[in-house]
């Protein structure tokens, strides 16, 4: 059998466009009459953005000097405020309502970066269509979301939003993740506007500190960082949300080079940029800004069209267009923008939210299915020594230690819209009702202490945030936790499965970690039920990598599970059983220590890549390599690769480069490969990375069945910028790979550019 896998260009990727159509003239011209009547201070109005509907917020509205709210969430209260914007304010413009939807409403699904390892483009999309058809319900009509950053450093908290490393991966998933909300239209009711963020280049934040400096190379940010954003914009993204970080010493919030030269003269964009909460004011610490007034400035004729949350547009913007400063040009362009989405969401003619909705929209059984299947598949066998996976259901007793196995609460990760903890799975349940025969035994072992930043720097507990638990009938020893208390639950078991990690408020946004190791007294948990000598499953469940050196060396079986939402508990269960066969992958490499960062696969090899001495790129204490490459993830079956062929063994610049390769399901089970397509320019005027991702399928196999898997990509996207930043395709030998992941040998050929 013969699967085809058609790999498209980034810079063009075909899809449904909204914004960057040529513009309906028929709105234009609607647009122009408004624009005609506005004052500026109803201009200025239109360019604000504001949070919750506060009495201030909303005599605001009443006086037609609100373009948007932000967490007015329901359906009744968000019409109500609508009201306001509609029947009593001069030219009646509606307002547009924004929420965090970040992987979820109120069906949680997996984190992003979990999602991202699923390599399933597809499901992603349905999930995210899931989430804007309970948004839209609950009356939000435009999510803060997808964030498409490439992030590199797991220290870096707001990783857990993206899409991981790769700029590839990071691409097809920014797509994906826009026409999920989008739809077909942003006109219909279960459909929400996109703002792809955070543009551009946040997620490579000196240090992975949160809000940190960006120094990098406009090559790099060519290469690596505008790729996502890029996919984004040609996928349809109403709108895109700029960053908190000075890039190359200019603030994203006030730089033209990003916001004007590349969105809007290159790429062609005709949506609208939000700036991020508060960021337009922090021109003044950043030290580009002098008052309110210079920042506002800055932003607005860099191509920031909305501020988010701190008014100064409001107050700031009819004094600047009355001294001249402002040019009314440059200001009725912004308001165009806004108006433009507005229009094209349908908003004018359906300003209102269906109340009943809310009844059968949301939390529905479907959509738990749907959120449970990505969670399946976003989980990554790490390790799974002498076959322990998966667990058999008749096993009489397990033991299920450790600090996350009994919560709800942190199953949904950080950024959690409108989730209810209540119906939340937690691992123990999840165990409990795929084994009801078996005796299960409990004890958290120990407590995870949150970290409590303080002004000077240091770190200090901070009180526990109360959690759901999951089960209380579970079997647990009296007394508060210990680890000795987990020790004799070990020892009555035949199989201990332990689930330790990060809280979920230790990722995401102004949550970096200098430390990546587990936190609390966990190893030292998890080093005392090992000592027991029982076969032990470790599941992690973290926003990030984690240093787990000592445990790759010793815990037989190893699954990240990172925070899976909703049906958290029954998609573990799932996977720990066999119920569904684990098919999750990398979507960054896996660092051995914190040493190592950043650590990635697409690294350049440079002068001295290896060498039998140590005259190399590398350290004297520690591997230069990742503990898991990105891509990796094993299932309960092995895979063979065999039979290459380069269809075009010779093309031309504008032509398409077509490989094949055959894939086989060598053990006993069924399962799911994520097959990936690799290219490396071998000479060039730039220096090339060793591997870049160009292609992956996802390919199910019953035992000893084989498939041909088909890759084509367009000559032009293996090309690289030259040193005057024109893309070139250099004419030379190329290689290729078909394999399991970044470092996996797989079957390679080679092709020829003419």
């Amino acid at each position: 059998m013969r699967l085809r896998i058609l790999t498209v260009l980034l810079l063009c990727v075909s899809t449904v466009s909204f914004s960057q159509q040529k513009p309906n003239p028929q709105i234009e011209q609607r647009i122009d009459a408004l624009l005609k009547q506005m004052t500026v201070e109803e201009k200025a109005g239109q360019l604000s953005q504001y949070s919750g509907p506060t009495p201030e917020n909303l005599e605001l509205v009443k006086k037609g000097e609100v373009g948007s709210l932000l967490n007015d969430v329901g359906a009744e209260q968000a019409n109500a405020a609508q009201k306001l914007a509609v029947e009593q304010s001069r030219l009646k413009i509606p307002l547009l309502f924004g929420f965090d939807v970040i992987h979820g409403f109120r069906t949680i699904f997996p984190l992003p970066i979990a999602s991202a390892g699923s390599f399933d483009p597809d499901l992603v999309e349905q999930a995210e269509h899931v989430a804007a058809k309970e948004a839209t319900a609950s009356g939000v009509k435009w999510t803060f979301a997808p964030m498409v950053d490439v992030a590199r450093d797991p220290r870096w908290g707001r990783m857990v939003e993206g899409g991981g490393e790769d700029p590839y991966l990071g691409s097809i998933m920014a797509a994906a993740r826009v026409r999920g909300f989008q739809g077909k239209s942003i006109a219909d009711p279960d459909s929400v506007v996109a703002c792809t963020k955070h543009y551009v280049a946040y997620g490579a934040v000196e240090g992975g500190r949160d809000y940190n400096t960006v120094d990098i190379s406009e090559q790099t940010l060519r290469e690596v960082y505008l790729p996502p954003f890029h996919a984004a914009v040609e996928a349809g993204s109403g709108t895109l949300m700029s960053a908190f970080e000075s890039l190359n010493g200019v603030v994203a919030v006030a730089n033209h080079h990003t916001l004007t030269d590349i969105l809007r003269k290159e790429w062609k964009f005709t949506g609208f940029v939000v700036s991020d909460y508060g960021s337009v004011m922090e021109l003044i610490p950043h030290g580009m800004a002098a008052d309110g007034s210079q920042a506002a400035l800055l932003a607005l004729t860099a191509g920031v069209d909305m501020d988010m949350a701190d008014g100064d547009y409001l107050k700031s913007i009819p004094a600047l267009v009355k001294s001249g400063k402002l040019p009314m040009s440059v200001l009725d362009e912004a308001v165009r923008r806004v108006l433009r989405i507005k229009f094209e969401a349908g908003l004018f003619e359906h300003p209102y939210f269906d109340p009943q909705r809310e009844q059968t929209d949301i939390y529905t059984s479907e959509n738990l299915l749907l959120s449970r299947k990505l969670a399946q598949e976003s989980i990554v066998l790490l390790k799974n020594e002498s076959n322990l996976l998966p667990l058999a259901k008749n096993t009489k007793t397990i033991a299920v230690i450790g600090p996350l196995a009994n919560d709800r609460a942190d199953q949904l990760g950080s950024w959690v819209g409108d989730a209810r903890v209540e119906g939340t799975v937690s691992p123990i349940e999840g165990i409990k009702a795929a084994a009801p025969n078996a005796q299960v035994l409990y004890a958290k072992g120990v407590e995870i202490e949150p970290y409590q930043k303080f002004e000077w720097g240091g770190l200090s507990p901070a009180p526990a945030p109360s959690t759901a638990t999951g089960v209380a009938e579970t079997v647990e020893p009296a007394g508060p936790p210990s680890i000795e208390s987990a020790v004799s639950v070990a020892q009555k078991a035949d199989v201990v499965v332990m689930f330790l990690g990060e809280l979920a408020n230790m990722t995401g946004e102004a949550s970096s970690r200098a430390s990546l190791d587990l936190p609390g007294k966990q190893r030292e948990l998890l080093e005392a039920v090992l000592a027991t000598g029982k076969p032990v499953v470790l599941v992690l469940e973290s926003g990030r990598p984690l240093d787990i050196r000592f445990a790759n060396d010793r815990v037989p079986a190893i699954m990240q599970a990172w925070y899976l939402g909703s049906q958290a508990g029954n998609a573990v269960a799932d996977v720990l059983f066999g119920d569904a066969a684990p098919s999750g992958h990398l979507p960054m490499s896996w660092l051995r220590s914190v040493g190592q960062i950043p650590v990635y696969y697409d690294h350049k090899s440079t002068g001295r890549p290896t060498s039998p001495d140590r005259w190399h790129t590398g350290y004297l204490d520690e591997s230069k390599e990742p503990l898991y490459p990105f891509g990796y993830g094993l299932s309960y079956t092995t895979f063979k690769y065999a039979n290459l062929r380069v269809l075009t063994p010779s093309v031309s610049a504008d032509g398409t480069v077509r490989v094949s390769a055959e894939v086989q399901n060598a053990g006993s089970r069924a399962g799911t490969e994520v097959v990936q397509f690799y290219v490396h320019d071998r000479v060039a005027p730039t220096t090339r990375p060793v591997r870049e991702l160009k292609g992956f399928s996802r390919v199910t196999l019953s035992p000893g069945e084989s498939k041909t898997v088909e890759f084509s990509v367009k000559a032009k996207d293996v090309g690289s910028y030259n040193p005057e930043m024109t893309w070139v395709v250099p004419p030379g030998t190329y290689d290729v790979w078909v394999a399991a992941n970044a470092s996996d040998g797989g079957v390679q050929g080679t092709f020829e550019v003419k």
